[in-house]
């Protein structure tokens, strides 16, 4: 091993996973290419994450953070990926080449150049076994979108998607070597260990994340206007703030006319701007009677939202998203068409008003649960990770 190594300082978000028994473990040093807090955006939450199951597992873990100049890096950040300041990037590129496996969260709007093109070069600039995690598979890539996803894929030693879907549409769509397509589902950030309480308050509607046009907020809002028959009436909580990069070119717009909507329709929705830890959003779906994901977008592949929500033992109502079809396929939610608030709204009044449902959709969820917990995923990675190291046992033995 090298006399410079990555380490992971552990965090609050690392302190909340339950320990996992480690039998033996060799501890690898990871380097994770990726946006990190303070950063808001999924990616970032993703990260920070896995990093914490990854130290949970005995692991030591440094991000190679980008698209945060100027923010103030936590003590796990050794390094900055910039194209712009040629410094940073050869002290990025010696980070990641003095770790044992590097991981690169791949989402086309983080990285530099068109579609994020500059990642393939620093996946190519690499010499140790690297993980890709595809974050996003469209359905309708452009022929530049395309190209770059399988110059990552060529560039990469594997490649993890997060659902049988995302793989699908990955090796039936572009031109990818399968034998390097891996599924390990999304992680849960919040506690398994809230449960749902019964309670004769009116019920609340949860939906949570940043905001941007695509979340179909709008069509949950004008469903709730079609349930003012039901006593008590629910209520909806609208928990996020506008993303910043569409704030950068829209402003609160988005934010703005659901507000509006919600107005004009008579309806309570409660829009909560706070960006939140773990802990205080673990409190927040704690008090949620159902978790309400109206997505516009077939592309979904993944939603982080989506497996805390089951995590939490949360019955869950989705428009028809790749990973909701797939997660929910048990019982453990509804999945009702796009863009259709009376599908939704019957859905909600089918979940209020059946007697025994609620219990059992979480039941169904809760069970779901511990195979998506961060130190099991974290798991599953550390055993891809050591699986290329011993595909690379003559270039390791020589370090």
């Amino acid at each position: 091993m090298s006399d410079r190594t990555l380490t992971i300082i552990p965090s609050e978000e690392a302190r909340m996973f339950e320990e996992t028994p480690i039998n033996d473990h060799l501890t690898r040093t990871y380097a994770m290419v990726s946006t990190y807090p303070p950063t808001q955006c999924g990616i970032a939450t993703f990260a920070a994450a896995l990093s914490g199951g990854l130290y949970e597992y005995g692991d030591d873990v440094g991000i190679v953070r980008v698209g945060a100049a100027g923010e103030p890096a936590a003590k796990i950040v050794v390094a900055e990926l910039n194209d712009d300041d040629g410094a940073e990037t050869v002290d990025a590129m010696d980070a990641l080449n003095r770790a044992d496996v590097v991981i690169v969260q791949h989402e086309y709007g983080i990285y530099d150049g068109p579609d994020g093109e500059s990642i393939v070069e620093v996946l190519e600039g690499i010499d140790r076994p690297t993980i890709v995690v595809a974050h996003t598979v469209l359905e309708h890539p452009t022929p530049h979108q395309r190209s770059v996803l399988e110059a990552v894929v060529r560039a990469a030693d594997a490649v993890v998607v997060m659902t049988e879907a995302g793989r699908v549409r990955l090796c039936s769509s572009f031109d990818v070597d399968t034998r390097k397509i891996s599924v390990i589902p999304h992680g849960a950030a919040v506690s398994s260990a809230v449960r749902l309480v019964d309670s004769k308050e009116r019920p609340r509607l949860l939906t949570w994340g940043l905001l941007g046009p695509g979340k179909g907020i709008e069509w949950a809002i004008d469903a709730l206007a079609m349930l003012d028959d039901l006593r008590p009436r629910p209520i909806y909580v609208v928990a996020g703030n506008t993303h910043p990069k569409v704030h950068e070119y829209e402003g609160d717009v988005y934010r703005d006319m659901l507000m509006q909507r919600a107005k004009d329709r008579h309806v309570d929705v409660i829009f909560d701007p706070e960006y939140r830890s773990l802990a205080s959003l673990a409190q927040l779906i704690s008090e949620s009677t159902m978790v309400i994901l109206p997505y516009d977008s077939p592309d979904q592949v993944t939603s982080g939202v989506l497996v805390d929500a089951i995590a939490a033992g949360r019955p869950v109502i989705a428009t028809a998203f790749p990973h909701a079809v797939e997660l929910l396929s048990s019982g453990a939610g509804i999945v009702v068409p796009r863009r259709d608030p009376e599908a939704l709204a019957d859905a909600i009044r089918k979940v209020l008003t059946t007697p025994g449902l609620v219990g059992a959709m979480a039941n169904e969820a809760r069970r779901l649960a511990p195979e998506l917990a961060w130190p099991f995923i974290a798991s599953r990675y550390a055993a891809l990770g050591e699986e290329l190291l011993d595909n690379r046992a003559p270039l390791s033995a020589n370090r």
